[in-house]
């Protein structure tokens, strides 16, 4: 006889279609007014042979704030690296192979369930502002071939509004990888609707803070090698002078501002790695569209530093006249280290002559650059962080990239999902003001060298583990598909959000105090398990709900 079976997991477990799902079960849990959750389940089918077609519907008094996704394996052939100094024991593999990642909405009300496999569906729900407080259930069931399988979760709405986001977060969002994988040319129309779609995706999950391609962005980029040229600013030189038409600069400001963006960061002026060169600039010349400056230009070299002194205060001014002057965030040059220090400061020195002392942020590891005054809010590598917490550095920023594999928590697809969620409690603890990862979209090989394919390729040819590169996949239309990572993130973010309402009610020791082990938490030292989580999030709430 034909069955179907189902179990509801949370969304802290990754289940492997060809293992059976072991985690406990997770039947309910809570949530404030404009906050997202997300429970799971899966099925499989027993009895029957191979594929077969089943019905599903999910009831719920909820209505549409339920939404149903399909969680579908991504391959990854660089799950970490190999050496024993890049990884450490808490991976959930160390090997290549196909990983729960992409999360596609389930169209239609068909389902295809296998004997031979299980399927995951990823139920997320986003609760409306004003729902009436109390126990919702979110039945799911699922039918055919003569089966029938039912479940109930039972989500607690908390009447309490979840606060706005303090904490700057970006994830650096790539407008050249937008244009290259739908075929759009750059800023034409078709281009615009993408970047658009993809900001909303962006600020839906909590990134509140966006690259701003002035300039084409000098970031992974091979040395003497070119990303695609995607400057806002249109440039035209006669002689020695510059006109410039920012009318590009302004439209990507307020399309960002109306899909949720609140403040912006201007791209890097000068190289990664150094601040060594200027980045690939395009200027018409004479009446000649070419390339004006790039790797062969020093930093320093006296004709880039003139383009900026004229360029920089009107992209400046067109700022100002949006009202976003305190919004800004500028940057020199992208992970520079002690050897740096020079260039670096020249690069900082320059635009603190042209601008003033307008906020700077940078990736460094190096304490020396905030000792020495050349960046007030350090973006600090969390597995490097502990020298700034030291020196109480008032507006830390902290980052992961590929580089932070042992210890520290990340989002890589080998990981367990724990150590994605770990961040709220360790931003919340340490107070940091701002947090940035790389890759939104990074659609490109090691060093841009080659646009990839996001659904075959997630290493970047085998250059970080898979997932850091990006957080969502090119969807149909020019729409995104968010990841499993993507939302796990965001529940992260909204950890962070309430318990400063939480300290807002009972104050920042009680808060502590009631999330067991809280004061062992660093950013190298945390509970590994998905239980501690989830119920230290249900304590927050459950104070939060009391009168």
């Amino acid at each position: 006889m034909e069955t179907i079976q189902m179990r509801l997991l949370s969304p802290l477990e990754k289940i492997f279609p060809d293992r059976p799902a072991e985690a406990p079960a997770y039947p309910r849990a809570s949530a404030l007014w404009g906050e997202e959750t997300a429970f799971q389940a899966v099925l499989w089918r027993a009895g029957g042979w191979g594929p077969a077609d089943y019905a599903w519907r999910v009831d719920s008094p909820l209505g549409a704030a339920v939404e149903v996704f399909r969680v579908e394996t991504v391959p990854c052939d660089l799950a970490a690296y190999p050496e024993e100094s890049g990884h450490d024991d808490d991976y959930i593999t160390l090997q290549a192979g196909l990983f729960p990642d992409l999360l596609r909405p389930l169209a239609g009300k068909e389902l295809i369930l296998s004997s031979h496999r299980s399927v995951t569906l990823w139920v997320n729900i986003r609760v409306p502002e004003g729902t009436p407080g109390g126990d919702y259930p979110i039945t799911l069931t699922v039918e055919g071939q003569g089966a029938r399988a039912e479940a109930v979760f039972t989500l607690r709405v908390v009447p309490v509004a979840l606060p706005k986001q303090k904490l700057l977060f970006t994830q650096w969002f790539h407008v050249d990888c937008l244009a290259e994988y739908y075929g759009a040319p750059v800023y034409s129309e078709a281009h615009w609707r993408i970047i658009g779609n993809y900001l909303r995706c962006a600020a839906k999950h909590g990134i509140n803070t966006i690259l701003t391609p002035l300039l084409t962005p000098p970031l992974d980029t091979e040395v003497g090698g070119e990303r695609l040229c995607t400057q806002l600013a249109a440039v035209e030189k006669r002689g020695e002078a510059y006109t410039f038409d920012l009318t590009r600069l302004e439209r990507f400001i307020r399309l960002a501002q109306e899909s949720g963006i609140t403040h912006f960061e201007v791209c890097q002026l000068f190289s990664q790695w150094g601040a060594k060169s200027a980045p690939n600039v395009y200027a018409t010349v004479d009446g000649e569209y070419r390339r004006l400056f790039g790797w062969e230009t020093p930093a320093d070299a006296p004709e880039y530093r003139d383009f900026l002194r004229q360029l920089l205060p009107r992209a400046k001014a067109v700022f100002e006249k949006l009202g976003l002057q305190d919004r800004v965030l500028w940057h020199i040059s992208d992970e520079p280290h002690g050897s740096h220090l020079e260039t670096y400061r020249q690069g900082r020195e320059f635009l603190r002559s042209v601008l003033g002392d307008v906020p700077v942020i940078d990736a460094v590891s190096d304490p020396v650059f905030y000792d020495q005054g050349l960046v007030k809010s350090p973006v600090a590598a969390t597995d490097c962080i502990e020298p700034f917490l030291q020196r109480q550095v008032p507006d830390l920023w902290a980052y992961y990239c590929c580089g932070q594999t042992r210890a520290v928590g990340n989002r890589f697809l080998a990981m367990p999902s724990y150590r994605n969620r770990v961040l709220g409690l360790q931003l919340y603890k340490f107070k940091i003001q701002g947090f940035l990862h790389w890759g939104f979209n990074f659609w490109h090989s090691w060093h841009s060298r080659r646009v990839i394919d996001p659904y075959r390729v997630t290493d970047a040819d085998g250059a970080f583990p898979g997932g850091d590169a990006f957080s969502v996949y090119p969807g149909e239309d020019g729409q995104p598909l968010c990841s499993l990572r993507l939302k796990v993130f965001l529940h992260a973010l909204q950890d962070l959000r309430a318990m400063e309402l939480l300290e807002q009610k009972i104050g920042r020791p009680a808060v502590e105090k009631l999330i067991d082990g809280f004061a062992d938490i660093r950013f190298g030292e945390y509970p590994r398990n998905a239980a501690y989580y989830l119920a230290a999030r249900e304590k927050i709430n459950e104070q939060l709900g009391k009168g």
